[in-house]
């Protein structure tokens, strides 16, 4: 197994230490020499070894199967599987026309908070996402919610953090201070510039939403100033329609957003506007674009996938296991059934519980994701980005391959993209002190 991975960006040769986790910019006699097939042998390995700038062999196995019995931690809350927006990409839509549909009741949501509450164990923080659908829709379980969720977590000796995704069209004065008096994060859909959003986020009569929700957006982030409430993130989907999706990034951020993720669909290949393997130069390219705009944008904005700390770096189990999913982390339908995650929900052979009837977790298959680590994934094991990504999302691997232990190459290459202009423009951030 390689220890390291190396590549040049922004004028540096770049080593990173893959098992250490250290970045190490070298010389071009060192990076030439690691090109070897022998390179183990060479002078100039010996002397980054001994120099301590390797860790060695991988020490992270032996703790993969630790915290099996991880109490909870997250919620997903789908409070609305309806939606006043009609978007192409919609993992929901299916649900909504297969009948999986409603607004949950705030009973339910209610028995789901003594659900997490009574799951978490000794954790102190918790946390609860409102998504959908389309949250607002059900806006009195939301408030509902968050009352009784800080009422039982005063009694309970918890802590909560609140984040909730919406799609802004109902957005209004008294939403936007409930949303800034309690909401830690707030997650704000758009795609982009106007004719990329309105093409596959249309509204129900077929008009595009850009124009209506733009001005939403901005009246909600400006009075957004509450300590502990200020986060938020404008959150875009690209396709193959909009493969130059940087100058989607950049017409959000000349819109004044500072917190910006775009990410790739996850739709079928057979989808019109999948993303397939013929467009991943093109991808690339446009990561590596980000790159640059954001290294010489003087941290007027961010984006969210070339964000990486290289001085604070993820716990062991969040480096081995990613997102926590199914495990520490479960989302619940409308009717109270109880899923690995949103994009598990409705399907069956995935259904965890229910909130309602009081049933107890699947053991089975909180075990099965406890253990959905990278060494139980066939390509992650050597792969150098592994520690990163956690073995990526496990969805989009049951999506794409039928088998979360499968990883689906388009995505895989894309995070290995995204990681290394992580990691360069942090090292060019470091080398400009």
């Amino acid at each position: 197994m390689q220890t390291f991975h190396k590549f040049r960006k922004g004028g540096f040769c770049i080593l990173l230490d893959v098992c250490g986790g250290g970045v190490h910019v070298v010389d071009e006699d060192i990076y030439n020499a690691l090109d070897s097939a022998d390179y183990a042998s060479s002078p100039e390995y010996a002397e980054l070894c001994e120099a301590g700038l390797f860790s060695g062999g991988d020490d992270y196995r032996e703790y993969a199967d630790m915290n099996v019995s991880a109490p909870l931690k997250a919620m997903c809350l789908q409070v609305a599987h309806e939606c006043n927006l009609r978007c192409g990409y919609c993992f929901a839509e299916g649900l909504i026309e297969n009948g999986v549909r409603g607004i949950m009741p705030p009973e339910t949501a209610k028995k789901a908070v003594d659900f997490l509450i009574s799951g978490s164990g000794e954790r102190e923080h918790l946390e609860i996402d409102f998504f959908g659908g389309e949250p607002l829709l059900a806006w009195d379980t939301v408030r509902q919610t968050v009352a009784y969720a800080k009422e039982q977590a005063v009694i309970h000796g918890k802590e909560f953090r609140f984040t909730i995704t919406t799609n802004g069209l109902l957005l209004d004065d008294e939403k936007n201070a409930f949303i800034n008096a309690e909401m830690c994060n707030v997650v704000l859909s758009l795609d982009g510039r106007k004719e990329v959003n309105d093409r596959l986020r249309p509204c129900p009569n077929g008009a595009g939403s850009h124009d209506i929700i733009l001005p939403k957006f901005k009246k909600l982030i400006k009075a957004r100033n509450k300590p502990g409430c200020t986060d938020y993130f404008i959150r875009g989907t690209f396709t193959n329609y909009n493969l130059d999706f940087a100058d989607d990034v950049l017409a959000i951020a000349g819109e004044g957003f500072g917190n910006i993720s775009i990410e790739p669909v996850t739709v079928t290949p057979d989808v019109d506007f999948a993303i397939r393997a013929e467009h991943l130069p093109r991808i690339k390219d446009e990561y590596d674009r980000l790159f640059e705009l954001m290294r010489d944008n003087g941290n007027e904005w961010s984006f969210f996938h070339l964000c990486i700390d290289l001085n604070d770096s993820p716990c062991i189990l969040k480096r081995l296991r990613g997102c926590g999913a199914g495990n520490e982390y479960i989302a619940v339908a409308p009717d109270g059934n109880i899923f690995p995650c949103h994009r598990y929900t409705g399907i069956e052979e995935w259904k965890m519980g229910n909130i309602n009837l009081g049933t107890p977790l699947n053991e089975t298959i909180k075990t099965y994701f406890a253990k959905m680590h990278i060494y139980a994934k066939e390509e992650c094991p050597d792969c150098w980005a592994r520690f990163y990504c956690g073995g990526g999302c496990n969805a989009e691997s049951f999506i794409f391959e039928g088998d979360a232990k499968k990883q689906p190459e388009i995505f895989c290459e894309m995070m290995k993209k995204r990681i290394e202009c992580a990691i360069a423009l942090s090292t060019c951030k470091a080398m400009q002190k």
